[in-house]
């Protein structure tokens, strides 16, 4: 196994799904200013419902040493479904060798959903973890931090100095937290 700052890939296509105010769009963010601090070429497309909060919403994150053809994924190395709704949407899309991590707070029957064969599939109860470390509302960054974990989209370094830059000055209280969160999933 690589040590804990080594990258294992390049380029990382991930969706990131779940209801409009889990946190999905957020974590893409951290993901995506991962792959600028580090100098990758970056795309961030976030779609969701017009009722936002408690409708769906995804997005989509590339990172590659390559040039991004289209900021839109068919066919993902990775998936964080924060419920059921979404990971039965995605679930096959992800491609063999790639890396599923599912919230099963949330997506309770996420057994019963099918993968593509050779896909490496991690199921947390994020939301639960969450809550129970007094984290709430943070069970995304638990999901990012099993993801990294996972895939070493990024160093480490890298994935730190993303998160500082996500969290906006006005929220500066909240930084500690979302650190706790993220060394909690990498931790699983």
């Amino acid at each position: 196994m690589a040590d804990e700052t080594s990258i294992k890939t390049r380029e990382m296509l991930c969706v990131l799904a779940g209801f409009g105010g889990q946190g999905v769009l957020f974590a893409g963010k951290v993901m995506a200013n991962a792959g600028l601090i580090d100098g990758r070429n970056v795309s961030w497309m976030p779609s969701y419902g017009p009722e936002m909060r408690g409708g769906t919403a995804n997005c989509n994150v590339s990172l590659s040493d390559d040039a991004i053809g289209t900021p839109f994924i068919t066919r993902p190395t990775a998936l964080i479904a924060m419920n059921q709704p979404s990971l039965e949407k995605f679930a096959t899309t992800v491609v063999a060798g790639g890396t599923v991590v599912v919230d099963t707070t949330l997506a309770m029957n996420a057994t019963d959903v099918v993968t593509t064969e050779g896909v490496a599939r991690f199921e947390i109860p994020a939301t639960h973890m969450a809550e129970d470390g007094g984290l709430k509302g943070l069970s995304n960054i638990i999901c990012l931090g099993k993801l990294w974990k996972e895939t070493r989209f990024c160093d480490r370094a890298v994935l730190d100095a993303a998160l500082e830059k996500c969290v906006p000055a006005k929220h500066r209280d909240l930084l500690e937290p979302n650190r706790r969160a993220l060394q909690m999933g990498i931790d699983l």
